[in-house]
């Protein structure tokens, strides 16, 4: 079962349309991988099975108290449990930026951080404004 969600909002306010929550396929595939059988899984996080089969099957969605059980549990983030591969990360024209910011100093660093704050701040006072 996939559940569709119909728009995210992103910081900037840029919209895009999310892609289905695929929760389920992600439990039950990570639950493999870590060769755990559902009532493994359910022992660890001390819930019942039947609620295991539940999220599995995409007829209950957990609360988050649940799925910070499952990911700790699994040994992941709640991320991968919840977002596809690349929903999260920085567009396709910004990541070379943004992974080259790791070599930098400190001091550097700050800099870059200061720049996109401003930049944020700038973009939403003209949001705000009208004039954006």
């Amino acid at each position: 079962m996939r559940i569709a969600i119909e728009t995210a909002v992103y910081p900037g306010d840029v919209k895009k349309k999310a892609p289905p929550l695929n929760f389920p396929q992600h439990l039950a595939g990570l639950r493999k991988q870590r060769g755990f059988t559902q009532q493994a899984l359910a022992d660890k996080v001390a819930m019942h099975i039947s609620q295991i089969r539940r999220y599995e099957s995409g007829q209950s969605q957990p609360a988050l108290d649940a799925i910070r059980k499952l990911a700790v549990a699994l040994s992941v983030s709640a991320d991968l449990l919840l977002f596809e591969k690349d929903e999260r990360g920085p567009d396709e024209e910004l990541k070379l930026q943004f992974e080259a910011v790791v070599n930098l100093d400190p001091e550097e660093k700050k800099v870059i951080r200061s720049v996109i704050e401003s930049m944020l701040l700038r973009h939403e006072a003209k949001r705000w404004s009208g004039a954006g």
